[in-house]
């Protein structure tokens, strides 16, 4: 569960998901929406999928990442649990 908050705590890692809602995307055109490195961009594709936020599948030379949404979802239903339990 930390490594999950760590990566939803910076600012990038949460607009590589943004993009990811839409479709499949290289860490390349991923790295086409930001001024940062590209070695950068891998470093958050690393954490996201360190936590379990986003999936690779290998296509020939290409990793395509995705947003694993099952994830979220979870983590979604862990903050309604918190709210409804009883204080």
């Amino acid at each position: 569960m930390n490594a999950l908050f760590k990566a939803l705590s910076d600012p990038t890692r949460r607009k590589i998901l943004q993009l990811l809602k839409a479709q499949e995307l290289t860490a390349g055109d991923i790295a086409g929406h930001f001024s940062i490195s590209k070695p950068s961009i891998s470093h958050h594709l690393d954490l996201l999928k360190q936590a379990g936020l986003v999936s690779v599948r290998r296509d020939g030379q290409y990793l395509f990442y995705a947003i694993n949404t099952s994830l979220l979802e979870d983590l979604m239903q862990w903050v309604l649990d918190l709210k409804n339990e009883p204080s």
